[in-house]
């Protein structure tokens, strides 16, 4: 196969879920000395933000995003060491995870996938993430944004606790923070003190995005 046949491949596959192929077409153009970075951004990348342009216009549905975003990740770890050596700038770290008392992580997991094929270097705490244990993984990574997930209105009041411990811990203002979850809305969002909201995976990438370039825009060079 042709290089272009192969970023053709790896977007076609990509796109439909095909994680054995996009895995195999990966390994090929290594094989053919393609770069990593080649294979990211002219075919991985481009691939994913298609499922979620697909997604906001009806024709995606969750499912599909998860077998997209599911091929894409077996992909990414083949590539992500190779990455690291060649010093690919990522654009920003996610810090995320699902808050004390709740134990989803489905749609939290397919936000990390999408983050992470724009670019973000993501840390997943994972679930019945204790607001101490963000303060602490803030203090070890120094994120740009920290992500907190709930499924259950009843542990949506984590939120506030989370934000109550960050401002005590004298970092609120060093990092944006995201809320996300099946029941949490714009207003609820707003309510407890966040920067940012995102009803699905695709909008959390673009909030995301906008949030730090507003954020580094702010800051004098």
């Amino acid at each position: 196969m042709t290089p272009e046949e192969i970023l053709q491949g790896l977007y076609d596959e990509t796109l439909v879920g095909n994680g054995p192929r996009v895995l195999e077409l990966t390994n090929e153009g290594l094989d053919q000395g393609m770069e990593p970075q080649t294979l990211l951004f002219d075919a991985l990348i481009p691939s994913l933000e298609e499922v979620g342009a697909r997604f906001e216009r009806g024709d995606f549905f969750v499912p599909e995003m998860l077998i997209a975003g599911r091929a894409m990740a077996g992909a990414m770890e083949r590539l992500r060491p190779l990455l690291a050596e060649t010093g690919v700038q990522t654009i920003g770290t996610f810090l995320m995870g699902t808050v004390k008392g709740d134990v989803h992580d489905i749609g939290k997991n397919l936000v990390n996938i999408m983050l992470e094929g724009a670019g973000f270097e993501v840390i997943d705490l994972g679930v019945q993430v204790a607001p101490e244990k963000f303060v602490a993984a803030i203090e070890e990574h120094h994120p740009d944004i920290v992500g907190f997930s709930a499924f259950l209105t009843t542990t949506m009041p984590m939120f506030k606790a989370n934000l109550n411990a960050l401002e005590k811990a004298g970092m609120r203002g060093d990092v944006i923070v995201m809320v996300g979850g099946a029941p949490v809305t714009q207003e609820y969002a707003d309510a407890v003190g966040a920067d940012g909201y995102a009803a699905d995976a695709s909008a959390c990438v673009k909030r995301a995005k906008a949030l730090l370039d507003e954020k580094r825009s702010k800051v004098p060079a």
